[in-house]
C-alpha cells in the first residue's frame, strides 16, 4: 500500500467518506490506487487482493497503454466442460460465457482480462463491452458486475480515472435492479462532489512519488510482507537484480529454512530470526514476528553480525514502525 502524507491521508478519507455517499443511503465499497500502487480500499482483504489484481491488469493508467498481450480465453473446437458457464465479472442476466457461434465449432468464452477493451470515457469514466453484448440502449445493462465473497453480494464494478489516478466505486446490483438508484445519476454525484477532491489528491500524490524506485532504500535489498493485511513492499526489481548471485542463492536458502520452521511450528505463530553469510560475505537475514516477515540482504561485506543487527533495526524503527525489533 501507498505510503502517504499525513494531509493526503486526510484527503483521502474524506475522498472515501464522499466516494461512500454518492449512493445515498445504501452500502457501497470502493478503491483508489496511484498507477499501480493502492491508496485505500473498503473491502475485505481477499476481495482486495482479487480486484486490486483485475485494476492493475487491465484498469490502471498502465494497463490502459500498454501494449503487452493478455491471457487468451478464445479456445478453438468443442468446449470443455471443465469450463464454468458464468463468469463473476459479467453483467447481470447476461450470455453464458460458452456459447456456440452460428453452429460451428468456434465457442466464446468470456474474457475479462482481454487487452484493449477498457477505454476512457469523455466524463473520465472507464467503459468496455467485453462481452459483446447488445445492451438495446441500456447503460446500464453493460456495467461489469463481480461478486463480493465477504458479504456475498454482486455489486456493479465504476471506474473513474484522473491521470495516474483510478477509483473503483461498487454499488449493490439489486438496487439498480429494484429502482432505487442509477448509476448515470451515480456518475453524476462522483463529478460533482469529488472530482476536486480527486484532482487535488492526484497532484498531491504525483508531487511527492518518487517514481518507480520511490521504496528504494540506500544500502537496503529488502521484502516486508504482513500476512494480516496480505500487503507487501520490496525494493524496485531494478535495484534487486543489482544482488550478486550469490546473494540470490543465499535468500532463497533463507526462504527455505524460514518454510521449513514453519511447517514445524504447525500454523502457530512463532517468532524467529535467521542470518545467513553468503560467499560473497554478504548477511542476508529474516525476522517473523506477529504475522508479519522480513527478508533483508546487505552486500557491506566489512559488516558484522553486530553491525547487521542493528541496520535491521534501524530499518524497523524507521520505515516498519518498530515492528521487527526483537526481544
Amino acid at each position: 500500500m501507498l505510503t502517504l502524507a499525513r494531509d493526503t491521508a486526510v484527503e483521502v478519507q474524506s475522498l472515501v467518506q464522499v466516494l461512500d455517499s454518492c449512493a445515498g443511503s445504501l452500502r457501497c465499497h470502493s478503491m483508489i490506487l496511484f498507477q499501480d500502487l493502492l491508496v485505500s480500499t473498503t473491502l475485505s482483504a481477499d476481495d482486495t487482493v482479487d480486484l486490486f489484481t483485475f485494476a492493475v491488469m487491465r484498469l490502471t493508467s498502465k494497463a490502459l497503454s500498454s501494449d503487452t498481450s493478455s491471457w487468451s480465453y478464445l479456445r478453438k473446437g468443442p468446449g470443455s466442460s471443465e469450463i464454468s458457464s458464468r463468469s463473476n465479472l459479467a453483467p447481470v442476466g447476461s450470455i453464458d460465457s460458452l456459447h456456440s457461434r452460428n453452429g460451428n465449432n468456434m465457442h466464446h468464452v468470456i474474457r475479462p482480462l482481454q487487452n484493449d477493451k477498457w477505454t476512457k470515457g469523455k466524463d473520465g469514466f472507464l467503459i468496455t463491452d467485453i462481452w459483446g453484448l447488445e445492451t438495446g440502449g441500456s447503460p446500464d445493462s453493460a456495467i461489469p458486475t463481480i461478486w463480493l465473497q465477504q458479504t456475498q453480494e454482486r455489486m456493479y464494478l465504476l471506474a473513474y480515472q484522473h491521470k495516474s489516478l483510478t477509483l473503483l466505486l461498487l454499488m449493490p446490483t439489486n438496487a439498480i435492479v429494484n429502482g432505487d438508484l442509477s448509476i448515470s445519476a451515480v456518475k453524476q454525484q462522483v463529478i460533482e462532489d469529488a472530482s476536486l477532491r480527486i484532482l487535488k489528491i492526484e497532484e498531491n500524490i504525483s508531487r511527492g512519488w518518487g517514481g518507480e524506485n520511490a521504496y528504494h532504500i540506500k544500502g537496503y535489498r529488502y521484502l516486508v510482507v504482513d500476512n494480516d493485511t496480505k500487503v507487501s513492499r520490496s525494493s524496485p526489481s531494478g535495484k534487486v537484480t543489482t544482488l550478486a548471485k550469490e546473494s540470490l542463492l543465499a535468500l532463497n536458502k533463507l526462504r527455505e529454512e524460514v518454510d521449513s520452521e514453519k511447517s514445524r511450528a504447525k500454523g502457530q505463530e512463532k517468532d524467529m530470526e535467521i542470518c545467513i553469510r553468503a560467499k560473497n560475505n554478504v548477511w542476508v537475514i529474516a525476522r517473523v514476528t506477529r504475522g508479519k516477515e522480513l527478508y533483508m540482504a546487505l552486500e557491506k561485506g566489512s559488516d558484522t553480525l553486530l553491525d547487521t543487527t542493528d541496520a535491521v533495526g534501524r530499518f524497523s524503527n524507521r520505515y516498519c514502525s518498530g515492528a521487527f525489533l526483537m526481544d
